[in-house]
């Protein structure tokens, strides 16, 4: 007796339809296109996402960064980074590039006249990194520079006046000493 061969259903004469490529690292989103909603996510989740906004910002600093070798100097992966970032990547040459600019949202910490942590809620990556000159141009001031606050006086981050009077820096100088720019987690 002939022995009947099975057909396979894959190969039944039925053509799938193909699945589209993907048009970038931006189009990889959560289901629902959704964005996350950060009042929502645990602080483990919290802390993975400010790690991998350090990310983009190392591999703002040296444009040769890989992504890969970035996150892991954050201890995050490179997929955390997309999954919370992924319109601030693209894909250049073969390889994943962040870009100039990006718009999202980060609340950042900078010192009032006590020397408190006053949160200023930031739109961009641009008002980060005036943020983190301001504080840099602080550390200047301290250390004797004179005219390093020359440049802030009158302006604003995100709506909040900055503190460029020299007189106020020395005296809140010992509350500078353990200022950080991001909030800390294990604090």
């Amino acid at each position: 007796m002939p022995s009947r061969r099975r057909r396979n259903p894959r190969r039944s004469g039925r053509h799938k339809a193909r699945k589209s490529k993907s048009r970038g690292i931006a189009s990889r989103r959560r289901k629902g296109n959704r964005p996350i909603a950060l009042s929502k996510l645990p602080k483990r989740s919290q802390a993975a996402r400010d790690r991998s906004l350090h990310v983009l910002a190392e591999m703002r600093n040296d444009p040769d960064l890989l992504l890969g070798r970035a996150a892991r100097l954050h201890g995050v992966k490179p997929g955390t980074v997309r999954k919370y970032f992924p319109s601030a990547l693209k894909r250049v040459g073969g390889r994943i590039r962040v870009t100039k600019n990006d718009r999202y949202p980060e609340t950042l910490f900078l010192p009032d006249k006590q020397g408190n942590r006053v949160p200023i809620r930031t739109k961009s990556f641009k008002e980060r990194s005036e943020a983190g000159q301001y504080l840099r141009d602080i550390g200047r001031a301290l250390r004797g520079n004179t005219k390093a606050l020359s440049k802030w006086r009158g302006r604003k981050i995100a709506g909040v006046e900055l503190l460029t009077d020299e007189r106020a820096l020395v005296a809140i100088e010992p509350a500078l000493s353990e200022f950080s720019l991001y909030r800390v987690f294990n604090s």
